[in-house]
């Protein structure tokens, strides 16, 4: 786990800056430094929006008596989300974009789920 750390803090910094220097050869430095901020400006927008959908559904699960489970992992994934957009970066902003449709978030959930009953044992 730690290899695999290492690994996305050496190799996603070096992608995000050849992916800058790439995209400012063909759109120029203001432009690219204008799309980074707007880019940050509609990640934020869409966090907050996204964030209080998720608030509203963990209120109402927990209202009708639910374990809201499925909007903690919903909204972590937000959060993780939302921080990739406000991160300077075109490969950050795909994923945190990603992140913020809940089709992709369900489908993240879904897969975590699996891996995690693959790996626990249950006790009734």
């Amino acid at each position: 786990m730690a290899i695999l750390l290492v690994f996305f803090f050496i190799a996603v910094p070096i992608a995000e800056l050849a992916i800058f220097v790439s995209v400012s050869d063909r759109i120029g430095l203001l432009w690219t430094i204008i799309v980074v901020v707007v880019t940050a400006v509609i990640g934020a927008s869409l966090v907050r929006r996204q964030g209080l959908a998720v608030a509203a559904r963990f209120k109402q699960e927990l209202s009708t008596g639910g374990f809201p489970g499925r909007q903690l992992a919903h909204g972590a994934m937000v959060l993780v989300g939302g921080a990739l957009l406000l991160t300077p970066g075109f490969l950050t902003d795909a994923v945190g974009f990603s992140l913020m449709i809940p089709i992709v978030r369900e489908r993240i959930r879904k897969v975590g789920e699996r891996y995690v009953k693959s790996r626990t044992i249950f006790i009734q």
